[in-house]
């Protein structure tokens, strides 16, 4: 199975040494509450880089057509060509968008395939002795942001331990494109704020 077709519960084989973190102690952690939500934390697609390279404008409301249609892998693809994000197909019903430090998957799940998922990964991952740290990071993260729910994932073959984020947004109403794309674009770019704590305040990659 390809490791960009993550679905939680299944494993890839990923890590090593090299994806241990320079920090090797758990000064860095914080045993405290975080902070509460502040406004900045919100998605704001006019400051978070979302596509691969640079952030381009999202197309505005008005430019794009108000007729509500069902959310097609299609229709995806099409919103992330108007958000400058290049994506391969995995040839499993999914588009795969590749950043320097993380992927993010996007698919429609569910029954009726009515469920939006965002789902992104850090290329690195955590040795399984730091499993503890690992969780509490998680849960401050989820604590203090909105939106995108962090986990940590099964072990790898290696015994590694995977970091995911994701979003999944009901469409079975369906929705019209402006509206696609800005949740695409707030999807991709709380994946890279995400990766980048992990790396940065997080100390955990």
């Amino acid at each position: 199975m390809p490791w960009w077709s993550w679905r939680p519960g299944h494993t890839a084989s990923s890590g090593g040494p090299e994806t241990r973190s320079r920090i090797s102690v758990d000064e860095a952690v914080r045993v405290g509450p975080p902070a509460p939500r502040e406004p900045e934390h919100d998605c704001d697609p006019s400051e978070s880089p979302a596509t691969n390279e640079r952030h381009t404008a999202v197309v505005p409301a008005t430019a794009a057509p108000a007729t509500v249609a069902p959310v097609t892998l299609r229709r995806l693809g099409e919103a992330l060509d108007l958000l400058d994000v290049r994506y391969l197909a995995d040839g499993d019903g999914s588009l795969l968008a590749m950043w320097e430090r993380h992927a993010v998957l996007f698919s429609l799940e569910g029954p009726e395939d009515e469920i939006l998922v965002m789902r992104a990964r850090p290329y690195s991952t955590v040795p399984p002795d730091w499993a503890d740290r690992a969780y509490r990071v998680v849960n401050e993260w989820n604590h203090a942001q909105r939106f995108a729910k962090a986990y940590v994932g099964d072990p790898t073959e290696r015994g590694q331990l995977p970091i995911y984020a994701e979003m999944q947004v009901p469409m079975r109403s369906g929705a019209h494109d402006a509206l696609v794309v800005e949740v695409l674009d707030c999807g991709a770019a709380m994946a890279t704020t995400f990766v980048d704590w992990l790396h940065d305040e997080g100390a955990l990659l």
